[in-house]
């Protein structure tokens, strides 16, 4: 919990303009995600069948993976092409940072 009020607190030190397009895509995967916990959070009220949960906790990773794989795409399609074709390579290096972190 604690890691979560740090991360309202801070301000991000970058932004990057989305269409509303990519808004849409991005929030709807979210929503889904949203919606998927608050069914696991009434399962566990009405003490459903855990292997029932487990398979909607499964759900929600798999919505948070979909939601990953589009703003990876969008990042590397706008930001980082934008960052290398600026001749800033660093963008590389950061792009190949957040890739081991997802991948653990």
């Amino acid at each position: 919990m604690e890691m979560m009020k740090e991360t309202e607190n801070m301000k991000y030190m970058r932004h990057k303009k989305r269409t509303e397009e990519e808004k849409k895509k991005l929030l709807a995967r979210l929503k889904r995600a949203e919606g998927q916990v608050r069914g696991i959070e009434k399962m566990v009220e009405e003490d459903a069948y855990c292997p029932d949960i487990l398979v909607q906790v499964s759900a929600v990773s798999s919505a948070l993976n979909s939601f990953n794989k589009e703003l990876l795409a969008c990042h590397i399609r706008s930001c980082v092409l934008e960052d290398v074709k600026n001749g800033n390579d660093a963008a590389v290096d950061e792009l190949v940072g957040v890739l081991q972190k997802l991948m653990k």
